[in-house]
């Protein structure tokens, strides 16, 4: 007997509630629907492409173990939009009997709400370690006093270390403390695609005056503004009006701004105009109370030895985290066992305790010299100032791997390659996961590398 869309997605969500906490399923699951069924494939919609990316970072482990237990094979679950996204509104300049209005009027008839806030981001479920201190410290003064400290405040960081989390709880302070404030969080891929909108219908003038009455904007992953013209042209004249008006902007990037390719030089220049600070991969203490504050919100009683052996074996993000917790969730649920240090190996896999071993066997030297025999250059190269791309793709494969296999500090790592900066290593981390995901070829070359350092 086939199975309908529907009648799939019904029966892994149904399995889901069993699992999750029922306001997280109200609030996640509960307005998705399935759109179509092919080739294991199964396509299911959420309201906004916030719910996708949520429902795919936080819960797609649990739904897909879950439909592999169900129906016995390995299923691919696609998230998607497929409605009409939230942005800033564009209304026609007329009054109801159809006589036109002044833009001015019309404003201030209209004021902005706070958009695209996410209420579940706060301060006081931000877990706050020695990688982020200052970075939480400065966000809490900007949210106490907007615009008289740290304007802008710019953070930078890897994927999934919680910049996101940390703007939100900005935007959201803001308005508990000042009701009145105009509050607006935009990703920069969305504040391209208003433009774009603004210009095709002819209301460049209402999008340039709406964002630039804001008093707090929040704007996320600007190094996705990278060599669009076009947006750096709005976004420049956008900044030097908030800031003339002693309006706050926060932004977000994966590097810091002089090192965001493609990025004019006056933008660079007005980013570290006030304060430029960066969030670090958490230690293993660190680690261990974000496992510890997740499992408490989510009311799951685990051990410490089940925590500490999470933690070890999770060491490039946040979100690797919470998908270890979840996915030791629902083996737990559908296994019907108890959570405890046996469950989690058997859940979580052996290849996390090979990562643990070689961690204690593999030295940084080899990995560098092993990185450089494969790529056939020297040690020698990899510490050297050399910039072309014989050398730098193994320099940055050997950062990848001992900030991986072994976790050590960022500026560590740097040390051991011709006292490099720390904001260095944080960028070949970034590339070379950036282009294990693109190149296939590449991605198995690294692992390759990886599964000998395993084995020595």
């Amino acid at each position: 007997m086939e199975l309908t869309a529907t009648e799939a997605w019904t029966k892994i969500r149904a399995s889901a509630q069993a699992v999750l906490p029922e306001q997280t399923y109200r609030t996640w699951l509960s307005s998705t629907e399935s759109v179509s069924l092919s080739d294991d494939t199964l396509v299911v919609s959420a309201p906004t492409k916030f719910a996708v990316e949520w429902v795919e970072d936080k819960y797609g482990p649990l739904l897909r173990d879950i439909a592999e237990r169900e129906f016995g094979t390995p299923f691919l679950l696609r998230f998607e939009h497929q409605g009409v996204e939230e942005r800033i509104d564009f209304p026609e300049l007329a009054g109801e009997s159809g006589e036109s209005v002044t833009l001015q009027s019309h404003l201030s008839h209209h004021p902005l709400p706070a958009l695209g806030l996410n209420d579940r981001y706060t301060f006081d479920r931000y877990v706050i370690g020695g990688n982020n201190e200052f970075a939480a410290a400065a966000c809490d003064r900007v949210a106490a006093a907007p615009a008289t400290a740290y304007n802008p405040l710019f953070i930078w960081g890897g994927t999934g270390l919680g910049k996101t989390h940390l703007i939100h709880a900005v935007g959201n302070t803001v308005l508990a403390r000042f009701p009145n404030r105009r509050v607006a969080y935009v990703p920069s891929e969305q504040f391209t695609n208003e433009m774009i909108d603004a210009i095709k219908t002819g209301q460049t003038a209402l999008f340039r005056e709406r964002y630039r009455r804001i008093d707090v904007l929040l704007i996320d992953d600007v190094h996705f503004i990278a060599n669009k013209e076009g947006t750096q042209e709005e976004l420049f004249h956008t900044f030097n009006a908030l800031y003339d008006s002693q309006k706050q902007i926060v932004l977000t990037s994966d590097r810091p701004p002089q090192e965001i390719p493609g990025l004019q030089e006056r933008l660079v220049s007005r980013f570290e105009w006030g304060l430029v600070t960066d969030i670090q991969t958490p230690n293993l203490e660190t680690r261990s109370a974000i496992l510890r504050k997740k499992a408490g919100e989510d009311r799951i009683e685990i051990g410490a030895d089940v925590i500490e052996y999470i933690a070890r074996n999770r060491r490039t993000s946040v979100r690797q985290l919470e998908g270890a917790l979840i996915k030791l969730l629902a083996f737990s649920s559908l296994t019907r066992r108890e959570i405890t240090l046996e469950m989690a190996h058997d859940a979580l896999g052996p290849e996390h305790e090979l990562a643990q071993n070689a961690a204690l066997q593999v030295s940084p030297e080899t990995i560098r010299s092993r990185a450089a025999e494969m790529w056939g250059v020297s040690v020698d190269d990899l510490i050297s100032k050399r910039r072309n791309r014989a050398v730098t793709v193994p320099r940055q494969v050997a950062m990848y791997l001992i900030k991986t296999q072994l976790d050590l500090p960022y500026s560590d790592i740097g040390g051991l390659f011709g006292g490099r900066d720390h904001s260095t290593v944080i960028h070949s981390v970034n590339k070379v996961e950036a282009e294990m995901a693109a190149d296939l070829s590449f991605g198995r070359r690294v692992r390759k590398l990886q599964g000998e350092l395993l084995q020595t």
